[in-house]
């Protein structure tokens, strides 16, 4: 089923028209044929405009969305700092790491690697540069929670672990605590992990050489996620 409007017109029909039209159809339109029903399907400008509009709106609904809080009465909801475009897919990627592992919770380990499969913020650069690494996190979540059965499936959104969600909120009351406007970063995400001290993300980053220091370090760029360069 077509989820578009298509005019159909005979290729008989587009031969028999007068050079100039052909001309002003071909600028106006793509054209698609269909061997099976010897039509040539045309897609107006007005169909595609529309595709355009669909897009753009399934934009802002991506970048709108909001990260589960278990605080929802901290601030009303016009107060409420939004997370940046990058941290929603890092959040993203840590689900999608939790089902390949076959784990049935995200947990602050799956935050980790969410953010290092996103890999352009600030934050997974300098995590990176100082050896906390995608392979390497990965070999240490197997090190330290162990396989999962290889016949179970975990569930499409795997819910948070108590550490991962306390992670989450952390990132937000720091960001209001801080009185800084724009959006929650990445490397928020980053620091709220590191904030659980009994945490599998904790655990990891820091058997892989992050420390209290770099952790000072990053919280000097928290408020950005990706420093634009025209050099």
């Amino acid at each position: 089923m077509a989820t578009h409007c298509f005019s159909l017109l005979s290729i008989q029909s587009l031969t028999s028209n007068s050079s100039n039209r052909q001309s002003e159809i071909n600028t106006l339109t793509h054209k698609y044929s269909t061997s099976f029903a010897g039509v040539k399907l045309l897609i107006g400008p007005q169909n595609l405009n529309l595709f355009s509009l669909t897009r753009r709106r399934s934009t802002v609904a991506t970048v709108a969305f909001s990260l589960p809080t278990a605080k929802p009465e901290r601030a009303p909801s016009e107060k409420q700092p939004k997370w940046s475009a990058r941290a929603i897919k890092a959040f993203t990627m840590a689900e999608l790491e939790a089902r390949k592992l076959k784990y049935p919770n995200t947990g602050t380990e799956a935050l980790l690697m969410g953010i290092l499969v996103e890999g352009t913020s600030l934050a997974a650069k300098f995590l990176r540069a100082n050896g906390v690494t995608l392979l390497r996190v990965r070999d240490e979540t197997v090190k330290l929670l162990g396989k999962s059965d290889m016949y179970f499936f975990s569930p499409e959104h795997p819910p948070l672990t108590e550490p991962a969600q306390r992670a989450l909120d952390w990132a937000v009351d720091e960001k209001l605590k801080s009185g800084e406007s724009g959006e929650i970063t990445i490397a928020y995400l980053v620091l709220g992990i590191w904030s659980e001290k009994e945490s599998a993300g904790h655990r990891i980053m820091a058997s892989l050489g992050f420390d209290d220091e770099k952790a000072k370090e990053l919280a000097k760029s928290m408020d950005k996620d990706i420093e634009m360069s025209y050099k």
